[in-house]
């Protein structure tokens, strides 16, 4: 006969699961990037671990409750597919912190909790992982010589810490089309660039073409 749980401590543990879920769900909303976000994920992974504390609870220590509840789990068929292994890990999370709140172990639940939304931030605002060389294509046409090529090169300098010419085509007389791939020195300055890149005499036709950040081709 497992060991049965009061009231008292199955309140504290179903509470304080879905209190850190929460947390977790809310890290997830402050950390996404792209398209396709789901208000119902979001409420799937503060509701995981108020499951998985539940789960525990019923379980405690008697082994055959254990495989009993895995016995009916396995007729579950879980069709959904996660777009993304970050949203995997996300809702990996809040099981784990549930499980630990569904057996009592508060102190894993909290430093569990802290150490997962601390390094999820960590990696969302950092740019640890990240192999994008370039954030936009720049494409314009202006004047082949020397005197106005500087001044495109200025402009490009003074809002970019990186850039590599990829395309150089011949328009007309005197005239090219210009390709280059740039990296931003402050996120947010695109509209200044193109600004300042047209004051240039002679550059026209200028198109700017950004990527999302959160992609890797």
């Amino acid at each position: 006969m497992g060991t049965r749980v009061g009231w008292d401590i199955a309140l504290a543990s179903l509470l304080l699961a879905f209190a850190t879920s929460m947390i977790v769900a809310t890290v997830y909303t402050m950390t996404y990037h792209g398209i396709g976000y789901l208000r119902s994920f979001v409420q799937t992974i503060a509701l995981s671990g108020l499951v998985a504390a539940l789960v525990m609870l019923a379980i405690g220590d008697d082994v055959a409750r254990g495989l009993g509840m895995v016995g009916a789990l396995t007729l579950i068929r879980f069709r959904t597919t996660l777009k993304d292994t970050r949203d995997l890990i996300f809702v990996f999370g809040s099981l784990g912190i549930g499980v630990a709140c569904g057996v009592q172990a508060f102190a894993a639940a909290l430093m569990g909790t802290l150490m997962f939304c601390l390094a999820a931030l960590y990696l969302s605002w950092s740019e640890f992982g990240s192999r994008l060389q370039f954030d936009i294509m720049l494409r314009f046409q202006g004047p082949s010589d020397e005197e106005h090529g500087n001044q495109v090169r200025a402009v490009l300098n003074r809002y970019c810490r990186g850039l590599s010419l990829i395309d150089l085509r011949n328009t007309g007389e005197n005239t090219q089309e210009f390709a280059y791939h740039l990296k931003l020195s402050k996120a947010g300055t695109e509209t200044l660039l193109m600004r300042d890149l047209e004051r240039v005499p002679g550059v026209g036709s200028a198109a700017l073409f950004t990527r999302d950040a959160s992609l890797e081709l």
